[in-house]
C-alpha cells in the first residue's frame, strides 16, 4: 500500500444536510456499488444505513465505514450520524480519522449541530473540506452559508467554485481555480462536461478567483507576490497552497453541489484526494508507559513495532467486531498483540475490511489502514501493541448523559435475555449507562437524548425478542455548593482494643463557573500534621460521597475542597479512619454550602412554516424557554430556545400537532442551570415519596 495515496476520512453534519445521500453517490462514482439507493423512499434503502431501524425511520444511527477507490487513491470512509443522541459516533469517529467533510445544506446553513461537529473537529485537529449541499432546493444561497461559516463557526470559508443557478435552474459549477464550467451528464450524472465559462457570468467568475486568490495570498509569500505583481497564477501553486492551509487547520475550502441530483460529488471526491492529508502527513503522539508526560511519537512505518486503537465495538451474530485505526507497524491475521490498558495478550483470529454490514476477509493490515479485527475482547478507546507496557493513545471524550428511564423485563425468561442486550449495549456506546436503583430495585438506562433511549429498547425489542415496560423518563439533576464554608471535622471511635481516629481542617465551596472539573481537592498540610499517606484516603472519601448529594440523592459537581490541617493519632489512625472522616465531614459540610439543583438545558431549534411561529413560540416559553433568536427566510422561520430538558418530553408529538406535521426540531445540551426554587422543592418531595414507597 502505496501509504501517500490513502485517505482516512469521515462525513459529518447537521441532522438532514445529506451525508448518507452523499456517501451514497460516492459508493456509486468509486464503482464500489452499481445501483444508487435514497436514504428515504422505496427500494432497499441506502447502502451505509444497513440496519433495519436506520432504513425505517430515514435517519443515520451508528456510524458505518467502507473503502473505495477513486482514481489512484484509496480512501476509507466513514459516514456518521447527525442526530446529537448518537454524538460519541461522531467523536469517535473523527479522533481516529486524518480527515473530515462537513456538509451543510445550502437553505439552512450552520445549524446546531454544524456548530457541534465542527467543535468535535477542532478537538482532535481535523482538517476539513466543507461541501454546501442541496443546491437545487428552492431558497439555497452558498454565499451566505459561507458568511455563517466564518461568522459562527470561526472558519475562514474559501469558496473553490461558484453556482450555475441555484434551486430548481441548478445545473452546474463554475471552477474557480481552472475557471471552466462543469456540468453532469447521463442519467446518473456520472459524465463531466467541461465548458469555457458562460458569458454572463464571466465578470462574477472573475470576481470570485480574485476573492479566492486573495484569501489564500494569507497563506503564501509567493501567491502574495504574484497578486500584487499582477501576474497570472498557476493552477498547481493554487493547490499546493490549499492543501498546506487545510492541513494546518487555517482555510477550509468550500465546494458545492447536490447530491440527490448527482451534481458535484466527484469534484469533492478529487478534493478530498487533492487537499486532505494522508496518514504521513498527520503527527500522532501517544503517552509513554513509563511516564504521562512523556510523548512517543508515533510513525506510519510497517516495520516499526505495532501500535493500534480500538475505536468502537460492534456485537453481531458472528461475534464481537472491534474497528481499529492502525497508527504504527503491522498486524497479521492469527498474530498476538497486548492489550495496555489490561495487559492481556489477544489473538487477531481474523482481520476484516467494512463495507458497511458486509466484510472481506484479509491477512494483514498495516500503518494507516482502518480495518475491524474478531477474536479480541476489548472496549471503547483501548491501546493495542506489540508489546506490553508499551504507550497508550489518548481516549476520546465521552459527554455525560442527561436522561434517564426505568426498564422493567416482563418475565423471568426476558431478564436474562434483557441483561444480555444491555451488556452489548453499554459495550458498544460509552454515552448508554445502566445502572440499578437501589431505592426501587428497578434497572435505569442513562443516555444523551429521548431519541437515543428509543431506539436502544427498540433494539432490545427486535434483535432479542425482549418483553420490556418502560417508565416515565427522569432527569439527570446535579447537585451544586453556592457558598464557601470551613470545617473542623474529627472522626473517633473507641470501644477497646485498637480504635479510630482522624481529624481533618479546611474549606469547602464552589468551583468557578468555567472550571472544566466537577470536583477537585487539594492539599496544604504544613509540619506533618496529617500524614502524606493518609492525604489520598481523605480525597477518596470526598469523591465516594459525589455520586449521591444530601438534597436529593443526585451527583455533586462544581465542589472544591481544600485541606489545610488536621491532627492524627500514633496507634489509632488508619487510611480506612481517614476515609470515614472524611465521608463524614461532606455530610455535615456540604449542606451549609447552600446547595441548590441544577438542570440541563437543551438548545432547541424549530424551523417551521412562518404561519406557525406564533403558536410555536408561545408553547416554549410556556415550557419555562428562553427564545434566545428568530429568524424567517423565504417564509420559514428558524426559532433557537433555550429549554429546561424536565419540560421537553414528549415534544415531538406537540410540535407535530400545532404545525400540521410541518415543523422540524433540533435538540442538544447547552449547560445546566440553577433549578428555581418551588420546582426544587416539588423535586425534592418527589424524591422522599419515591425513597418511601421504595422502603414499603
Amino acid at each position: 500500500m502505496n501509504l501517500s495515496q490513502l485517505r482516512n476520512i469521515g462525513i459529518s453534519a447537521h441532522i438532514d444536510s445529506g451525508k448518507t445521500t452523499l456517501s451514497e453517490r460516492m459508493l456509486f462514482y468509486t464503482g464500489r456499488i452499481h445501483k444508487m439507493e435514497e436514504v428515504r423512499g422505496g427500494g432497499s434503502g441506502a447502502t451505509m444505513d444497513h440496519m433495519e431501524l436506520e432504513r425505517e425511520r430515514g435517519i443515520t444511527i451508528t456510524s458505518a465505514a467502507t473503502s473505495v477507490q477513486w482514481k489512484d487513491h484509496a480512501i476509507n470512509l466513514i459516514d456518521t450520524p447527525g442526530h446529537v443522541d448518537f454524538t460519541v459516533e461522531v467523536e469517535r469517529s473523527l479522533r481516529v480519522l486524518d480527515g473530515a467533510v462537513l456538509v451543510l445544506c445550502a437553505v439552512g446553513g450552520v445549524q446546531s449541530q454544524s456548530i457541534t461537529v465542527d467543535r468535535q473537529m477542532n478537538r482532535y485537529h481535523v482538517p476539513r473540506l466543507a461541501f454546501i449541499n442541496k443546491m437545487d432546493r428552492t431558497g439555497a444561497d452558498p454565499f451566505r452559508v459561507v458568511q455563517e461559516m466564518r461568522e459562527k463557526l470561526g472558519d475562514d470559508a474559501i469558496l473553490l467554485q461558484l453556482p450555475i443557478g441555484a434551486g430548481e435552474k441548478f445545473q452546474g459549477i463554475i471552477d474557480l481555480v481552472i475557471m471552466k464550467a462543469i456540468y453532469f451528464d447521463g442519467p446518473d450524472g456520472e459524465i463531466l462536461r467541461l465548458e469555457p465559462v458562460p458569458e454572463a457570468l464571466e465578470d462574477r467568475a472573475q470576481d470570485g478567483r480574485h476573492q479566492m486568490l486573495e484569501s489564500l495570498a494569507m497563506y503564501s509569500d509567493e501567491l502574495m507576490e504574484l497578486l500584487l505583481s499582477e501576474e497570472p497564477v498557476p493552477e498547481d501553486l493554487i493547490h499546493r497552497v490549499v492543501r498546506a492551509a487545510v492541513q494546518h487547520q487555517n482555510a477550509t475550502p468550500v465546494l458545492l453541489g447536490s447530491a440527490f441530483r448527482n451534481k458535484g460529488v466527484q469534484l469533492l471526491l478529487d478534493a478530498i484526494t487533492r487537499y486532505l492529508p494522508s496518514p504521513l502527513e498527520r503527527e500522532i503522539h501517544a503517552k509513554s508507559w513509563d511516564s504521562e508526560d512523556q510523548a512517543v511519537s508515533l510513525e506510519p512505518d510497517a516495520n516499526k513495532p505495532f501500535v493500534g486503537m480500538a475505536f468502537k465495538i460492534v456485537d453481531d451474530p458472528f461475534g464481537q467486531l472491534t474497528f481499529m485505526r492502525l497508527y504504527q507497524g503491522r498486524i497479521k491475521k492469527g498474530g498476538t498483540y497486548v492489550n495496555q490498558r489490561t495487559g492481556r495478550k489477544e489473538r487477531f483470529s481474523r482481520i476484516v475490511r467494512m463495507h458497511a454490514d458486509k466484510r472481506e476477509e484479509i491477512d494483514t493490515a498495516q500503518a494507516g489502514d482502518i480495518v475491524a479485527v474478531m477474536g479480541v475482547d476489548s472496549a471503547s478507546g483501548d491501546t493495542y501493541a506489540a508489546e506490553a507496557k508499551f504507550c497508550t493513545l489518548e481516549s476520546m471524550f465521552v459527554p455525560e448523559s442527561v436522561i434517564k428511564v426505568a426498564v422493567q423485563p416482563e418475565s423471568r425468561a426476558d431478564a436474562d435475555k434483557m441483561g444480555k442486550a444491555l451488556a452489548r449495549f453499554r459495550k458498544e456506546d460509552p454515552t448508554f449507562r445502566v445502572s440499578n436503583d437501589e431505592e426501587t430495585g428497578e434497572i435505569i438506562l442513562a443516555g444523551m437524548g429521548e431519541l437515543h433511549l428509543d431506539i436502544y429498547v427498540e433494539r432490545m425489542r427486535r434483535e432479542y425478542k425482549v418483553g420490556v415496560q418502560i417508565g416515565a423518563p427522569k432527569v439527570s439533576y446535579r447537585e451544586a455548593p453556592t457558598l464557601a464554608v470551613d470545617f473542623d471535622y474529627k472522626h473517633k471511635k473507641q470501644t477497646g482494643g485498637s480504635g479510630q481516629y482522624a481529624h481533618i481542617v479546611g474549606r469547602m465551596g464552589p468551583l468557578p463557573v468555567d472550571s472544566e472539573h466537577s470536583f477537585t481537592f487539594e492539599e496544604k498540610v504544613v509540619g506533618g500534621r496529617v500524614p502524606k499517606q493518609y492525604i489520598p484516603s481523605i480525597e477518596k472519601g470526598f469523591r465516594d460521597c459525589l455520586q449521591k448529594g444530601p438534597v436529593a440523592g443526585f451527583p455533586v459537581v462544581g465542589l472544591y475542597a481544600l485541606l489545610v490541617d488536621g491532627s492524627y493519632h500514633e496507634v489509632d489512625s488508619s487510611d480506612r479512619a481517614f476515609q470515614t472522616c472524611a465521608q463524614g465531614c461532606f455530610r455535615e459540610t456540604f449542606v451549609r454550602t447552600k446547595p441548590v439543583l441544577l438542570e440541563p438545558i437543551m438548545r432547541v431549534e424549530v424551523e417551521c412554516p412562518e404561519a406557525f411561529q406564533g403558536p410555536i413560540t408561545g408553547d416554549l416559553t410556556g415550557r419555562r424557554g428562553l427564545i434566545v433568536g428568530t429568524d424567517i427566510r423565504e417564509g420559514i422561520s428558524r426559532i433557537v430556545a433555550e429549554v429546561p430538558l424536565a419540560e421537553t418530553f414528549g415534544y415531538a408529538t406537540d410540535i407535530r400537532s400545532m404545525s400540521q406535521g410541518q415543523a422540524t426540531f433540533t435538540m442538544e445540551l447547552q449547560c445546566y442551570r440553577k433549578v428555581p426554587p418551588s420546582i426544587q422543592e416539588e423535586i425534592i418531595a418527589r424524591k422522599k415519596e419515591a425513597a418511601l414507597a421504595g422502603a414499603r
